[in-house]
């Protein structure tokens, strides 16, 4: 079986989708599955081309047994519609001409991630170029997300959209959504199309914090061992509603050994930097983003980790992938989510304590409760731990994946 993955995003990049493709690539690939990918010069979440790749328009290489084709694409210089739909239409072309002229002639699938939606035009140009049946992968519901973020305003480019995405759901023999509300969504407005779920998860055995050993990151980062450390990692972005954590630190001022770390970047970092400075807080810091290597040792040396969302509709069927990780490295999670990820991890897991989405208050009694239960500490980190084991494992959901391209090959 032959599988060509098209994604913008892929590593040595760090990033959820970028950790989900690879790591769902390799586990397929010893299946048995020859594993193409197709993707862009790596550039983010920095959006500046890695050293190396550098004024090229094609690279090859070979990643642990799966082949990598990179084509060019254009990084923006600043956050306007126009030079994101640049970057997107950029690599929209470059994929379609090196699909063209590098990758091998017959695949069985192809499989696209989304978003970005637009790179839907190239799947389905290479789809038929390569005889290959298209498998949509949605990781986001765009352009609804854009639409109702506020992020896309343009009535032509909107319709365009959606219909670039009702004409990729109809010509998929399977939509694989990242959640069980993406797939319901998709199942609701077109009956017709099958999808799967296709959840992210987490390798059990690569975050096992009994085999991490403590390093220095406490002490490089100026922590001392009595802090009680609280940490959001990942993107700074408008949908995580992150001035929430701020003022939360802000009520909690008095609590001094309550510290809250925010690793990563994003187009919201700057107005978060400006708004510790203007709420005077000496209890929020903010470190650059680490790679997958370094984060398992940051897991292991904070005591707890807080995953916000705003509170919107929108994000009822969202599951920040981060939450995986946290939880196998025993880590008690704050969760601001509402909807699906609330059902799987709160009700259901029992493994987070949630926190009203956008409610300081709320979050600022959730972490006094945390911070001085020890043993309900304890308690969430194991039956954390134990329910991705069960649940989230990414060689299962692997495998399980495997049999069913078997029945549609």
């Amino acid at each position: 079986m032959k599988l060509l993955i098209l994604t913008q995003y892929f590593p040595p990049e760090v990033g959820a989708p970028q950790n989900r493709l690879f790591e769902l690539a390799l586990r397929l690939k010893s299946l048995g599955v020859d594993i193409t990918v197709l993707t862009a010069m790596p550039n983010y979440p920095q959006m500046k081309i890695y050293k190396g790749y550098e004024n090229k328009r094609y690279v090859f290489e070979d990643m642990g047994g799966i082949k990598v084709h990179r084509s060019s694409i254009f990084i923006p210089t600043n956050k306007s519609i126009i030079s994101r739909l640049r970057n997107y239409f950029s690599f929209v072309i470059s994929s379609a001409r090196v699909g063209k002229k590098h990758l091998e002639r017959q695949y069985d699938f192809l499989m696209c991630e989304s978003p970005p939606l637009f790179l839907g035009y190239s799947a389905i140009y290479l789809a038929k170029k390569k005889k290959a049946k298209l498998i949509f992968n949605v990781s986001d519901l765009w352009p609804e997300s854009a639409e109702k973020l506020g992020v896309v305003t343009n009535g032509s480019l909107l319709k365009l959209a959606y219909n670039l995405e009702e004409k990729l759901y109809k010509r998929s023999v399977l939509i694989t959504g990242q959640t069980q509300g993406i797939c319901k969504n998709i199942n609701k407005r077109f009956p017709e199309v099958k999808t799967y779920w296709l959840p992210n998860g987490v390798d059990v055995s690569y975050y096992d914090p009994d085999q991490i050993k403590n390093t220095n990151w406490r002490t490089k980062n100026n922590f001392n061992d009595n802090d009680f450390i609280i940490l959001y990692a990942g993107i700074l972005g408008l949908a995580q509603g992150l001035d929430v954590i701020l003022k939360a630190a802000e009520i909690l001022k008095e609590k001094p050994s309550i510290k809250f770390v925010l690793l990563g970047s994003g187009p919201e970092k700057e107005k978060l930097i400006a708004l510790k400075k203007e709420l005077n807080l000496n209890n929020v810091i903010f470190l650059d983003g680490v790679s997958k290597d370094e984060m398992k040792f940051v897991l292991k040396e904070v005591n707890a980790a807080i995953i916000p969302l705003r509170k919107l509709d929108l994000f009822l069927g969202a599951i920040p992938s981060k939450i995986f990780e946290n939880l196998a490295m025993k880590l008690p999670v704050l969760l601001g989510v509402d909807g699906e990820a609330k059902e799987l991890f709160v009700d259901k897991g029992k493994c987070a304590i949630y926190v009203k989405p956008e409610n300081s208050k709320d979050l600022t009694e959730k972490v006094i409760t945390l911070f001085e239960n020890k043993a309900l500490q304890k308690q969430l980190g194991e039956t954390g731990r134990d329910y991705v084991i069960n649940h989230f494992n990414r060689n299962t959901i692997a495998a399980s994946f495997y049999e069913l391209l078997k029945k549609l090959n």
